[in-house]
């Protein structure tokens, strides 16, 4: 068996979404395409106006879809579905985590799961490459002020701080389920924490794609970023 066929069938991708259009049933096409044999996705808390795209993944059989009755944010629904790989697929070897909006590539996700294959007892962080003229300006200025501070505060030397394509060892699935944070400020606590834990990681370049005309985000500018801000200010705190 070929180090990309032990990935898709040992590697679990997890799948939050919120609302999604016709581009969430494009990537789970493509990864039940590709082969992959467990897929963790997350409803959480989409209108029924936006239930057909569920409905359609579960007609897959490789499709789970968790359900959150309200909107709990990405970071608890990244936790739930760690938590259920953890408690109902044990015999695997780690999960990847990706967008539902198309901005991982497939090749990209096999990727980063194959390099957890061969690192086992590293997190695979996917990082874009901001220096590209079509990234959008609020994703170039907000990465580059919080690489700035992981790295003069943390001591921690990250490309891409804001990447949801992480790819993260069976090992280490219960201890991210205990990390604080609910929503977008999750994955940033994610990172100070592997810190904290003395859990290493290692870069994996990914293609960085944007689609200019349908480019959206739940992310929250103010309220979200203030969250971020939070936990790197406790952490800096708590190290003292």
């Amino acid at each position: 068996m070929n180090q990309q066929s032990t990935c898709l069938k040992t590697v679990a991708v997890i799948l939050p979404s919120l609302d999604p259009d016709h581009r969430f049933a494009d990537v789970v096409e493509g990864l039940v395409g590709a082969g992959f044999e467990n897929i963790i996705i997350v409803d959480d808390g989409s209108d029924e106006a936006h239930q057909k795209w569920f409905d359609d993944a579960r007609k897959y059989p490789q499709c789970r879809v968790l359900v959150h009755e309200v909107n709990k944010g990405k970071g608890r629904a990244l936790k739930d579905a760690i938590a259920y790989v953890h408690e109902n697929l044990p015999e695997l070897k780690g999960v990847v985590t990706i967008d539902g909006d198309g901005q991982h590539l497939l090749g990209d996700i096999i990727a980063c799961g194959e390099r957890m294959l061969k690192e086992e007892d590293k997190v695979v962080i996917g990082c874009r490459d901001f220096s590209l003229p079509d990234v959008p300006p609020r994703s170039v200025t907000g990465n580059r002020f919080t690489s700035a501070m992981f790295r003069l505060c943390f001591g921690i030397r990250i490309t891409d701080t804001q990447t949801g394509l992480r790819a993260i060892p069976a090992q280490f699935l219960a201890r991210f389920t205990e990390i604080e944070g609910e929503r977008f400020e999750y994955e940033t606590n994610m990172l100070l924490q592997m810190k904290r834990l003395g859990i290493a990681f290692v870069e994996q370049p990914i293609e960085t794609v944007y689609d200019k005309e349908e480019y959206s985000s739940h992310y929250n500018a103010l309220k979200d970023s203030w969250r971020i801000f939070k936990v790197m200010a406790r952490f800096m705190v708590h190290r003292r």
